[in-house]
């Protein structure tokens, strides 16, 4: 079951997209911040793989490499993707983690596909590494391939992050497998999150389950073999837990603001609005996680109150369609798109609307034209791993204008305290986090942004995968 590669990557997706147009069928690289910050992490020496879905359903793709990375693909049939994909994964621990924004279900049939589809990427992964290779294995689509992994490959380095919130023991303790799910996660030598709290929340449930005792602030030690049979076995190894904030690719979004095609677009997109005082910007998915209903009944308030005015103040609301075939998500369209609909039809005017909704996704440049354009980035989510959108909008404003209102329930809020960080459950306190960033005079204004620019430039996305191969070669 060996194999070659020094370094296993293994996701739910592979880094690239099957396209056809123009120019033929062919794979492209797909945006994100992973492969970002993986790719320069990766010595050129080094033989890396990276196992995981292309998204095609029923089809047996074999390997081929990309840009310079071999890639592993890992099919799913139609009813897995359903269990595992839309059913375990997004149906039970997406809300789950989440603090329970919607409410989470728990079916047997969804965890039976899920269980199965991380066997298989177990398999792959062992029959993909090099002995003693490096595996590190990426999110909550996978929590269960580290421990069966170290079955089938005890001599491997097995490291797994999580990239969602972690929850409480208290929210955690609901899920009917959570043993096996624990047990999972244990199977890694490291396991990394977004924030302290998420790592400390993970130590206080293996100490509750009884599956670990602590070795340090959050360090483990775990039975040699967690099966149930040999619980009581003396022989123990160490696992660490420990906060790996993820960043994005600093370099990238700095030079493209500058770009002087990204500032005349922002100049143009400005003019197209009207040249109004101030330009509030949300660039989400449409996801109930982010709190875009909040952020938009707080500026209608303030609309009416006569704190802003829709001739001086508009709003862009970017609303990336996201699962809409789950019921959540398209109530939760429907009050985004009836709350628009209220603002425009009470304080627009005739070319003039007070909140320009954009339902569809954007490229790279339009995204970073709006980045430039806007003078208020409102970044609201009840609860969220990170929140890179904010590190980004950060990273475009080399001018050091602009300001960030951040949900303090964000992973970024973390490190990004000179944000003005508000508690989206407080629309009286979003109210005023709003209008203070609408009014900031520019020396504070830029006294924030230098802070905020400091510390995502520091951090970036390169540095948290060395950080993290780092500790886990250790």
């Amino acid at each position: 079951m060996t194999g070659t590669s020094k370094l296993v990557i293994v996701a739910n997706r592979l880094p690239v997209k099957h396209v056809n147009d123009e120019n033929g069928a062919r794979w492209v690289t797909s945006p994100g911040g992973l492969v970002a910050a993986l790719k320069p992490a990766m010595a050129d020496d080094v033989g890396v793989a990276w196992l995981g879905w292309t998204g095609g359903l029923d089809k047996e793709e074999r390997p081929f490499d990309h840009d310079g990375i071999h890639l592993v693909p890992v099919p799913l049939s139609p009813l897995e993707r359903e269990l595992h994909y839309e059913g375990m994964s997004n149906g039970t621990f997406w809300p789950l983690y989440h603090d329970k924004v919607e409410p989470a279900e728990f079916h047997r049939h969804w965890y039976d596909g899920y269980r199965k589809v991380n066997q298989r990427f177990a398999v792959a992964a062992a029959e993909q590494a090099a002995k003693g290779a490096v595996v590190w294995v990426h999110d909550y689509q996978l929590q269960m391939v580290p421990g069966m992994l170290r079955q089938l490959r005890p001599d491997l380095k097995i490291g797994f992050f999580l990239h969602i919130p972690f929850p409480p023991p208290e929210l955690f303790y609901q899920l009917p497998w959570r043993r096996a799910l624990t047990e999972g996660l244990l199977g890694s030598d490291l396991i990394g999150f977004q924030t302290p709290e998420g790592a400390d929340n993970f130590r206080r449930l293996t100490v509750r389950l009884g599956l670990a005792s602590r070795q340090g602030r959050h360090d483990l030690n775990v039975p040699c073999d967690v099966d149930d049979s040999i619980k009581e076995t003396t022989d123990t190894r160490p696992v660490k837990l420990r906060s790996f904030p993820i960043g994005i690719d600093n370099e990238r979004y700095d030079t493209a603001a500058r770009d002087t095609g990204t500032i005349q677009a922002a100049q143009d997109l400005r003019a197209r609005l009207g040249q109004p005082h101030k330009v509030l910007l949300g660039v989400d998915r449409l996801d109930y996680t982010k709190g875009i209903d909040v952020r938009l009944r707080a500026y209608k308030e303030l609309l009416a109150e006569g704190r802003l005015n829709a001739a001086e103040v508009t709003m862009i609301q970017v609303a990336e369609p996201s699962r809409d075939k789950v019921e959540a998500y398209v109530s939760l369209r429907e009050r985004v798109e009836r709350l628009v609909g209220e603002i425009n039809g009470d304080y627009g005017r005739v070319g003039f609307p007070a909140v320009h909704y954009i339902h569809q996704s954007q490229s790279f440049d339009e995204i970073m034209a709006l980045y430039r354009a806007s003078d208020v980035m409102l970044i609201t989510p009840f609860r969220d791993g990170m929140n890179l959108v904010a590190k980004e909008y950060v990273a475009a404003r080399y001018d050091e204008t602009g300001a960030l209102v951040l949900s303090e329930f964000a992973g970024a809020a973390v490190m990004m305290k000179d944000a003005l960080l508000v508690n989206p459950f407080d629309i009286d306190g979003l109210k005023t986090a709003i209008v203070n960033a609408v009014e900031m005079d520019a020396d504070e204004a830029r006294r924030r942004m230098k802070i905020l620019r400091r510390s995502v430039k520091r951090n970036d996305a390169i540095s948290w995968a060395r950080d993290f191969l780092d500790e886990l070669e250790k």
